[in-house]
């Protein structure tokens, strides 16, 4: 029996070079759509997912100070970044801990840059904000979630859910 206990450390990746200077990222949420179901034999109102339709995805990143990867991350243009992640797992069974590797690919245009703040013998707070056109996360080499709205691609745990849609739409 495993239990996933914490994350040691990452790197961020901007197009295949190694970022510093990041003091912590918020990962996108994934909200899927809904349409709510009410009338003739339903006992109320339920909401129905939509599969493979989400809402809008952000992520920021969070930096001690002001630094060169915040201007160069505002730019008004598509980044394709990648997070890699050493998870340590503690592994019950065996009493040993083990470290796996989890990566996320991110493409993102900026919505937001905030400056931060002045103070003296404090970190300044300043982020930048992104709205997140596509989202695939692995876990130890396996891809686990695909998200691309863009090119109805929604993948979750080796299922593409828009794969008849794409098909319908002569896109496969």
């Amino acid at each position: 029996m495993q239990h996933r206990d914490r994350l040691i450390g990452f790197t961020v990746f901007k197009d295949g070079v190694r970022k510093m200077g990041i003091a912590d990222i918020t990962l996108p949420d994934v909200e899927y759509m809904t349409e709510s179901l009410k009338g003739s034999g339903v006992g109320g109102e339920v909401d129905l997912v939509n599969p493979g339709n989400i809402s809008a995805m952000s992520s920021t990143f969070n930096w001690r100070t002001l630094n060169d990867d915040l201007v160069v991350l505002s730019q008004p243009k598509t980044h394709q970044l990648e997070c890699l992640g050493a998870i340590e797992q503690y592994d019950a069974g065996s009493g040993e801990y083990v470290t796996k590797q989890a990566a996320v690919t991110m493409r993102v245009t900026p919505k937001k840059v905030s400056l931060g703040k002045l103070e003296n013998n404090a970190t300044m707070d300043a982020n930048n904000e992104f709205s997140v056109v596509y989202l695939k996360l692995k876990l130890d080499g396996k891809t686990v979630l695909e998200i691309d709205p863009l090119n109805y691609i929604f993948n979750v745990g080796g299922t593409d859910f828009l794969a008849q849609v794409r098909a319908a739409l002569g896109l496969a």
